[in-house]
């Protein structure tokens, strides 16, 4: 099913070049050739009669429309068993959290992000893999209380989540959630997350709910809306006739996030190439918050998506990821990898 998947998918891109392409020659067309029109008094039944152009598009749409009918009905049970899939009340009694911070040169929100994670009730401990950062991010750390992980070499942000996820296996904690070191996200917001927790494996945090933002954040429309079609596609990918899938998501680059530490066990070797450290995403590709999710979905580990509050960013981003030009290339290497995987 994957196959019809990516087919589907590629072929959807293709048709709908196609169809802006035929609307537009046809736009200049009647806009150029209007007044010939009307005195030939051909009408758009006729039109579409005489059109060779448009019947293939036609047929075309009616096979892509056949595929996607397939697919749909070869999906009617899929990830449907009552074991996995359904629900389950596995409640945490006490909670101890880790928190895993990635930074790199954040000595300017290093102190308020970890002093605000610390200070929440149920935290275990707190863990900054620190980047290779040349200024005082790691001393400002140390000094607030976090335990921190010093990387000798820049190897991208995705190292350092795999390496804080292999950190907190080695503590008491048995929730295990992420942040991010630039102010964004807000310590407060484990409170809701948690709970969800009894009920599925990971929690997720989604950024897109208006008054749960800060005005001003790096959320442009731009931004929501990619998010939210990426999103919308990692959905479909796991569709369900009957549920409309197995997970509901809005947000696809949201790190504000928790999983169990009995799930992290199930799929912590799933990061890394067999018998190497070496995450298996390109260390800059920015793709670490869908690789995890789209993990923890084919290992059918339960997935629900909450809102959080999201601020202005502090400082600026380290991924460039607010120049469109970035932007787009982080898009459709978000979208290729869903399309693949």
């Amino acid at each position: 099913m994957g196959s019809l998947f990516l087919f589907l998918s590629l072929s959807f891109i293709i048709i709908f070049i196609i169809h802006a392409i035929f609307l537009g020659i046809n736009l200049i067309f009647w806009s150029t050739n209007g007044l010939q029109v009307l005195l030939l008094k051909m009408n758009f039944i006729e039109t579409i009669y005489y059109s060779i152009y448009l019947k293939w598009i036609l047929l075309i749409d009616v096979l892509w429309l056949s595929g996607l009918l397939i697919f749909m009905l070869k999906r009617k049970h899929y990830k449907t068993d009552p074991e996995l899939h359904y629900l389950r009340y596995d409640p945490i009694e006490e909670p101890k959290i880790c928190v895993i911070i990635p930074t790199y040169n954040e000595e300017e929100n290093v102190k308020n992000v970890v002093t605000d994670y610390i200070n929440q009730k149920n935290i275990e401990s707190v863990i900054v893999i620190d980047n290779n950062s040349s200024d005082n991010t790691v001393q400002i750390a140390k000094q607030c209380g976090a335990i921190t992980i010093t990387k000798k070499v820049n190897k991208g942000f995705a190292d350092s989540c795999v390496i804080g996820l292999f950190e907190s296996l080695k503590t008491n904690a048995n929730i295990i959630a992420f942040t991010e070191c630039d102010g964004t996200f807000s310590a407060y917001d484990l409170e809701k997350m948690i709970p969800y927790l009894n009920n599925s494996h990971i929690v997720i945090g989604t950024r897109q709910v208006q008054v749960l933002t800060e005005k001003g954040n790096q959320n442009s429309m731009f931004y929501v809306w990619g998010n939210y079609l990426l999103a919308k596609l990692i959905q479909i990918k796991y569709f369900s006739l009957l549920h409309l899938g197995i997970v509901q998501l809005t947000d696809v680059g949201c790190m504000h996030r928790c999983i169990r530490r009995d799930a992290l066990e199930k799929i912590i070797d799933q990061f890394t190439y067999p018998g190497t450290k070496e995450v298996k995403i390109t260390a800059n590709s920015g793709l670490f918050a869908i690789f995890m999710t789209i993990i923890g979905i084919e290992n059918n580990l339960k997935i629900v998506e909450i809102p959080v509050t999201f601020k202005k960013r502090i400082g600026v981003s380290k991924t460039k990821s607010d120049k469109k030009i970035r932007a787009l290339r982080y898009g459709f290497t978000f979208l290729w990898y869903i399309l693949r995987h």
